[in-house]
């Protein structure tokens, strides 16, 4: 259920091992293509993708990038963090057009992808489970039975809602700030991402490709979209990101959006024959970047998982507890380093301004080690790099 990066990989990965799969979306092609996120894409991802022969667009068309910049007040270092890994880069490649890849490699092989086919009820009994859909192709209803149902359909999806909250725990973090998410038609301002924390509050600069770049900007929980104009928003990261000698290359702005910042974990990623995956089992903060390859790699280790099961004709549903054992220490991981970054380079959040001060120090702290600790730069480096 989802045909997302989480759906879809897995789908190709089953598929190129004989296991026979539907996937469904609620949504149509050009929607799921429409959902503009960012795209950078960890060294262990890119690796997982090459394995599975789905990497062809990533290497031919995909930019690589072994460094950023920390622009504070009275602090600015380009943190060169392929050197610290050992080598290993980001890919930089818009999650939209990657994720369609995906799509069509998986209908070449054959695939059966519906979509515009949403799940409405899903039933399980001791030997399988079936899904309900509406397709709105054909204006009807039909039911999927199989063995077990994926469920990479978000958050807010029929899966995540299936689970029975006494089957599962959840953990949740809400911040009381929110970003405003630019994108423009803008030239490269320059060739690494920016991540700026001055008294006014965090601003970013991404580069998506050669012809779009990606902005955020740290803003009251209460703002809306439209108390950001188009020249207020160039104001605000023309100071926010200001460094003496570079100029912002401005261009125009065609997709702006409020985004509240969260984290979530579910746990188990599994109940009976449903499993979760992607942000149906977790949410995390775009810092870092974590998000898009928590879930390809989620993929990978529930395929691999069911690959087993059916190969060993195992019997007992209790082997596939290994997909949760084998992916929450990851995404645990991934929160606490999202979550680390995010405080780090941002104001601190309360009322109390003894505690405010406090945290602020801390920050500063962990800055000022990645100029003067080898041991924690280069830790820093391999976790926002994504070894593991």
């Amino acid at each position: 259920m989802g045909a997302g990066p989480a759906g879809i990989v897995l789908g190709n990965i089953l598929q190129q091992n004989g296991v026979d799969c539907i996937v469904v979306d609620k949504h149509s092609r050009n929607e799921i293509y429409a959902r503009g996120r960012a795209g950078t894409i960890e060294s262990t991802t890119v690796n997982l993708l090459k394995k599975h022969k789905l990497a062809d667009v990533l290497i031919r068309e995909g930019k690589r990038q072994g460094k950023c910049e920390f622009r504070g007040a009275d602090f600015q270092v380009v943190f060169q963090y392929d050197e610290l890994s050992g080598g290993d880069t980001h890919c930089i490649y818009p999650q939209s057009k990657l994720n369609d890849s995906f799509i069509q490699s998986y209908l070449d092989a054959g695939g059966k992808l519906l979509f515009r086919c949403e799940g409405k009820t899903l039933t399980q009994s001791d030997s399988s489970v079936t899904v309900e859909c509406f397709d709105e192709g054909t204006d009807s209803t039909i039911s999927i039975e199989a063995d077990f149902v994926a469920g990479c359909d978000g958050y807010h999806g029929l899966s995540r809602a299936s689970i029975p909250e006494a089957s599962a725990q959840s953990y949740r973090k809400q911040y009381s700030y929110r970003w405003l998410a630019i994108l423009a038609y803008a030239p490269p301002s320059t060739e690494h991402g920016i991540y700026a924390f001055p008294s006014a509050g965090f601003a970013a600069y991404l580069l998506r490709d050669r012809k779009v770049a990606r902005y955020y900007l740290q803003i009251p929980s209460a703002d809306k979209v439209e108390d950001w104009p188009d020249e207020r928003v160039w104001d605000a990261l023309h100071t926010r990101l200001a460094k003496e000698g570079w100029q912002l290359v401005e261009g125009e702005i065609f997709d702006k959006r409020t985004m509240a910042l969260r984290n979530y974990v579910m746990e188990p990623l599994r109940h009976q024959r449903l499993f979760i995956a992607g942000d149906a089992a977790h949410i995390i903060t775009p810092m870092g970047g974590k998000g898009l390859n928590l879930a390809i790699q989620d993929a990978e280790a529930l395929a691999e998982t069911l690959i087993d099961f059916f190969d060993q004709k195992r019997q007992s549903l209790s082997y596939l507890d290994r997909y949760s054992d084998v992916r929450l220490p990851y995404i645990w991981r991934a929160q606490e380093f999202s979550c680390s970054l995010l405080n780090m380079l941002h104001r601190p959040e309360g009322q109390n301004l003894e505690a405010v001060q406090f945290e602020q120090q801390l920050n500063k702290s962990k800055l000022s080690q990645l100029m003067t600790s080898k041991t924690f730069a280069r830790d820093f480096a391999r976790n926002f790099v994504g070894i593991v």
